[in-house]
């Protein structure tokens, strides 16, 4: 299929914008980003409320990746969405969002072999679509950055339970207030371990031929459709990242199957990173434009993009939609400051970026609160 991509005037990106079940304020979408502040019973706690209320600008405000269960627990302190104690939590926060006016999902997540012992119960392995260790860390309380633990694979009996998680999460998603849910499908975790050939090594019906690599995916995205609306949903993908040790030889191929696969099931969006997460845009050729041309739903772009791209991006209709990810870190209103071409915060220190406190999280200050802070200061000198 071929769409006609429409064009758009240069301000495009700061207009209201319908997206599946949602009208948008914009089209400025906070990416999810993994923070690892987590409270007790990994939910999410005040500092979690005040920091996402703080970016209720953002046209679509993308909740960072949430735990489908305990299983699918990868890294300290990251919140889950499938307890009554998490989804009152994030009731809190989908609250607060609501109340500036923002729209706001949840990123659900299982991170399949990018785990550790420690994180599963009893002390067991993590699952993958094959028994191969990801060349890859995380981080463990009390021990720092470690190697991810060997995997088991998963038995087929098993695939039904990982649908249902997914299916059952998107139900407590809802319950909490989210406005939809996207699913996970990128980075090397479990939904995208599956779809690679050199993370799935399985001879059955989930493994080898693209059809079936692409399977348990489009099984979770028909169930978690059919659980709360594919108005209401979206789907992750990074086609060419090797993030999480995440490889396939045929990406182009894997890929266009996969949108072409996804397209009838109605989605809202579809949220693409292009090139190397956090790094090269152009790491291996690979044609966006083919996977676009599959899709009916609006096209979400990520990686790297500054105004500029972002505005190029909307008013020549090669996107729909722009995700932002530490930029949003660091300028809790970027609407406003990409709006008006103001300048941006400077990110502080790595060591605020995953765990800790209030510093690095919510006291980034916004233009209003420096434009007091100046004025304070030059009434103090005189």
């Amino acid at each position: 299929m071929s769409h006609t991509r429409p064009t758009r005037n240069a301000s495009a990106l700061f207009d209201r914008a319908r997206v599946g079940a949602f009208e948008l304020n914009n089209r400025i979408v906070m990416a999810p980003l993994t923070r690892n502040r987590a409270g007790p019973g990994l939910a999410p706690g005040p500092f979690a409320v005040e920091y996402y209320s703080q970016r209720a600008t953002a046209g679509m405000i993308i909740a960072e990746a949430t735990q489908v269960s305990a299983q699918a627990q990868g890294y300290a302190d990251t919140p889950g969405c499938y307890t009554n104690e998490q989804v009152r939590g994030w009731k809190q926060v989908t609250d607060a969002v609501h109340a500036e006016g923002g729209t706001i999902v949840v990123q659900l997540w299982h991170t399949g072999r990018v785990s550790h012992t420690s994180f599963q119960k009893d002390g067991k392995a993590p699952v993958g679509p094959s028994a191969i260790r990801a060349n890859t860390k995380t981080f463990v309380a009390g021990q720092g950055f470690v190697d991810v633990s060997a995997p088991r694979a998963l038995r087929l009996d098993e695939m039904p339970g990982i649908v249902e998680d997914f299916r059952r999460a998107s139900v407590c998603a809802i319950e909490a207030g989210f406005d939809g849910v996207e699913i996970h499908g990128a980075h090397g975790y479990l939904l995208d371990a599956f779809l690679r050939d050199g993370t799935n090594h399985r001879a059955d019906s989930y493994g080898g031929s693209v059809a079936n690599r692409a399977r348990l995916l489009l099984q979770v995205a028909r169930a978690c459709a059919g659980a709360i609306g594919a108005d209401r949903l979206g789907v992750r993908i990074s086609p060419v990242s090797t993030a999480g040790d995440s490889r396939d030889s045929q990406p182009q191929a894997l890929f266009n199957h996969v949108v072409e696969s996804l397209n009838p099931l109605g989605l809202a969006w579809l949220h693409v990173v292009e090139g190397e997460t956090g790094g090269a845009r152009d790491s291996i050729p690979f044609d966006y434009g083919a996977l676009r041309d599959r899709f009916d739903g609006a096209w979400m772009v990520n990686n790297g993009y500054n105004r500029t791209m972002a505005i190029d991006a909307i008013a020549s209709g090669r996107a729909d939609l722009v995700s932002f990810g530490r930029l949003f870190i660091a300028n809790p209103d970027l609407m406003e400051r990409l709006s008006k071409n103001a300048p941006l915060n400077e990110l502080m220190g790595p060591e605020t970026f995953y765990g800790g406190g209030a510093h690095g999280y919510t006291d980034y200050p916004t233009i209003e609160q420096g434009r007091i802070a100046r004025g304070a200061s030059k009434m103090a000198s005189v």
